[in-house]
């Protein structure tokens, strides 16, 4: 989902106390809360009595910028499984006496590929969640606030992603050294299916650099698509191949060969999960309400949608691909969930172009329903939940799940206006004294300050924010430096 960029300025304003309302625990505060948007003429302003003051951060520059920025979770993950990776190399080593076996070095590459893959499979991810979000909240939080960050599991994909590609280097220059040895037709392909796998995926590691990622993002899901498709087919016939030299070696049969080969089953594995991602591609009717020329929002009607899931959307599916939380709709009368919706606001050609199409029409959605970052508030007794611009879209379905009490700040531009009655009600709903920051009328907030104040009266554990990547970093590192838990979404992971 893409924000409405918002930038934290620092601010004082004069507010005028009209209205004084006691929220929160006993801290002696109330809540600013601004009520604003088309056709509304008079603002309510809930003074403050008594601010909370933003305690120092913890630690030095250099330790928090180390612990909070550079050595994030997605980064440790990455680490831990490239140093198994090289433990693993340094025993095949060692017990080869430095001539490692080519099959051994192919298993590796192969386990590696098929845990890759296994970290963007649906099902496979969703267990993830429920097994790290089931513990009590009597649990520690120094516990609890460890596993909230399991959607850091992206470092388990681009670890072992990448430490394939270093094991099929190697694998094939020894396959080429093999070939040289005995020039046989079996060895020469094995040889060259193993240099187009190491070419698939060269590019599609390089491709998926971050900044690579972030500036030709079209092109990257075009190369990691097609490229692993490729990869995967040459991977088939590689591994028949290779099973077929090891069967003459080894006097036996090829299928004796496949049975026993590790390298068999994890292609399965790895097929299977592609296969049940595609296999679920369905051409689905859309219902668009638009809420101004700024957002839409789009209902699906074909199955209902528990909260805290997310979804693929496209109308060019061998292309391109877009990631949307889901909202659960639901009866007016019964109550009952009888379909879902997104929340898309203007940030590009794409987005602009759904909210252009007021009309009812079909979307391509593809795979299972997916948990989320904002799945992990269960974890907690209370919560903060930050949003900016329509980064209150993924919120909402939080909110309507209506687990965890929580306090919600959200900001943006004329936010009845932009997103309608409808979606404003819904977070009063969630929150009567929700600080809904009209950024029209009070410039950028000194959003660290703000969030911090609704931390401090409501007791909460841990803050969750869905915005763009400055003000979620800005956001998440203000807090975690002062000790509060916070969590943010991870971008180009």
């Amino acid at each position: 989902m893409t924000n409405h960029q918002e930038k934290g300025q620092a601010g004082a304003l004069d507010l005028t106390p009209v209205q004084m309302a006691s929220v929160g625990p006993s801290t002696g505060t109330t809540t600013p809360s601004i009520h604003s948007g088309k056709g509304i003429d008079e603002k309510q302003v809930e003074r403050i009595r008594e601010r909370a003051v933003l305690p120092e951060q913890l630690g030095g520059e250099l330790s928090r910028q180390v612990r909070h920025k550079y050595a994030s979770s997605y980064r440790k993950v990455f680490g831990v499984i490239f140093a198994v990776n090289c433990a693993v190399f340094v025993a095949l080593m060692v017990q080869a006496n430095g001539n490692p076996n080519s099959r051994d070095v192919g298993s590796a590459a192969s386990a590696n590929l098929m845990v890759a893959i296994l970290f963007r499979q649906e099902e496979f991810v969703n267990l993830w969640y429920e097994i790290f979000t089931c513990v009590p909240h009597s649990w520690p939080l120094y516990i609890r606030k460890r596993l909230a960050k399991v959607f850091h599991y992206g470092g388990c994909h681009s670890g072992a992603g990448t430490a394939a590609v270093v094991w099929y280097v190697l694998y094939t220059v020894l396959a080429t050294k093999e070939w040289i040895d005995e020039q046989v037709t079996d060895e020469l392909v094995n040889m060259i299916t193993s240099w187009i796998l190491v070419s698939m995926f060269i590019i599609i590691l390089t491709s998926a650099h971050p900044d690579l990622r972030r500036k030709f993002h079209d092109y990257f899901e075009a190369f990691h698509r097609f490229a692993g498709w490729t990869a995967l087919t040459t991977f088939w016939v590689h591994n028949i191949f290779s099973a077929r030299v090891t069967a003459r070696q080894w006097n036996t049969s090829l299928g004796d060969v496949l049975i026993h080969s590790p390298n068999f089953w994890c292609i399965c594995i790895s097929t299977t999960c592609t296969l049940a991602s595609w296999s679920r591609l369905r051409h689905r009717t859309v219902y668009p309400e638009k809420l101004s020329d700024h957002a839409t929002r789009l209902h699906f009607k074909y199955m209902g949608m528990a909260p805290f899931y997310g979804l693929k959307i496209s109308d060019k599916p061998m292309t391109e691909w877009h990631a949307f939380a889901t909202i659960p709709d639901t009866d007016p009368e019964s109550g009952k969930i009888n379909g879902f919706s997104v929340v898309v606001s203007n940030a590009g050609d794409w987005t602009k172009k759904q909210i252009m199409k007021p009309n009812e029409r079909k979307l391509w959605v593809r795979g299972a329903p997916l948990h989320g970052l904002l799945y992990t508030s269960k974890l907690f007794k209370r919560i903060v939940v930050v949003a900016t611009g329509s980064g209150i879209g993924p919120c909402l379905s939080l909110l309507f799940a209506d687990v965890t009490p929580r306090r919600v700040f959200w900001s943006t531009r004329e936010p009845t206006a932009t997103y309608g009655e409808r979606v404003v009600a819904e977070v009063r709903r969630a929150d009567p004294n929700a600080v809904i920051w009209n950024t029209h009328e009070r410039g950028y907030p000194d959003i660290v300050n703000e969030v911090y104040q609704l931390v401090h009266e409501s007791d909460a554990e841990a803050v969750f924010i869905i915005s763009n990547p400055k003000v979620t970093e800005k956001v998440v590192y203000g807090m975690t430096t002062r000790g509060i838990p916070a969590y943010g979404a991870i971008f180009d992971s």
